[in-house]
């Protein structure tokens, strides 16, 4: 069943979505340099199931929204930056006995309260939410039905499901022009590449025994995904959906994110609480930087001079200087730290 409803007092927006020329991955995200770097950090609380909107240049939380469900990991924001949605996923990690999450909500970022919700039917999982760049629709992993869910945001209707072929689909990276889709399954350690128009599954690529999280190039040639047994990165290449190479890491990896002008990667390393960035010419090392305990997404400010890095135990999240290469700022957002999202602010 899907149920669209509005809470008591609240007004029901009317929202447009734009068409993106952006890279969308589930909070691995960049926005094209040129568009204005003005808007909120969003930033998805698992401890006590809110939504932080954050002021990210006074380093200070403006609202902290009630999500009224157990529990939020992921979330992303609307084209216009009014709307965010968030899944609930439930009470447990990726491959994890606990509660299975069904529904879906949808907050406004100006009125700071939910005012809508997809009721999946049933405990699916649903996990990362990505906005297609193209055709304006909300993409969800919806992992127990191995599955992605296509979603049309303005009416919150289901418009139809993307097989996966494989358990625990659990984060998705979408291609610039909304072709394909790429999702990391944790259990089984691949990546599923499906063809978003068709609405049907391409090819399984085989990975490792475990992997996590996934990002694209900024040009999409290649997905990049973290081995959850060795310290290393595989990149595939997505012109052969075959792994083309593995960059070597001090630790396991965890979230990544590319920079806009695609010369460096940012991997967190959450064992052992740094961020490593990787120089994308040569696949190797650069360098690595410090991070609060347990860093485990990264989003790439749309003009690209600050990456933030959320930081599980620790509550807060990181600002980097993608310049100055070093963390100057850290922001306490709530307990359990996670997904984060980017929403714009029109000046």
């Amino acid at each position: 069943m899907i149920q669209a409803w509005h809470i008591p007092g609240s007004k029901q927006l009317l929202v447009q979505f734009a068409i993106l020329s952006l890279a969308s991955f589930c909070g691995s995200s960049i926005v094209q340099a040129s568009e204005s770097a003005t808007g909120y950090l969003l930033v998805a609380n698992k401890g006590d199931q809110t939504l932080a909107i954050v002021d990210p240049a006074a380093g200070t939380i403006v609202a902290a929204v009630p999500e009224h469900g157990i529990t939020g990991h992921e979330v992303v924001a609307s084209a216009d930056g009014r709307r965010a949605f968030v899944p609930i996923y439930g009470n447990a990690g990726v491959g994890r006995p606990g509660t299975d999450g069904s529904l879906i909500r949808v907050i406004d970022l100006g009125q700071r309260e939910v005012v809508g919700t997809v009721d999946l039917g049933k405990g699916l999982r649903p996990h990362c939410a990505v906005m297609g760049p193209r055709n304006g629709l909300l993409y969800v992993t919806t992992e127990l039905d191995q599955s992605v869910t296509v979603i049309d945001p303005a009416t919150l209707q289901i418009t139809g499901k993307i097989p996966t072929g494989q358990a625990e689909s659990h984060m998705l990276a979408i291609t610039r022009d909304g072709q394909r889709g790429y999702t990391a399954n944790v259990g089984p350690g691949t990546v599923s590449v499906l063809d978003l128009e068709a609405k049907k599954l391409v090819a399984v690529i085989p990975v490792s025994q475990q992997t996590q999280r996934i990002s694209l190039s900024v040009d999409d040639r290649w997905v990049f995904t973290a081995d959850q047994t060795a310290p290393r990165l595989a990149v595939i290449d997505t012109q052969t959906n075959g792994v083309r190479t593995w960059i070597e890491l001090p630790s396991t990896g965890y979230g990544t994110a590319p920079t806009p002008d695609g010369r460096w990667l940012l991997v967190a390393l959450n064992r052992i609480n740094q961020v490593a960035v990787i120089d994308l010419q040569t696949f190797k090392l650069a360098r690595t930087l410090e991070a609060p305990k347990a860093p485990q997404e990264i989003l790439i400010q749309p003009d690209g001079a600050y990456a933030y890095v959320s930081c599980d135990a620790s509550h807060q999240v990181a600002v980097v200087d993608l310049k100055a290469w070093k963390v100057v700022k850290l922001i306490a957002t709530g307990p359990g730290t996670d997904g984060l999202a980017w929403a714009s602010r029109k000046q």
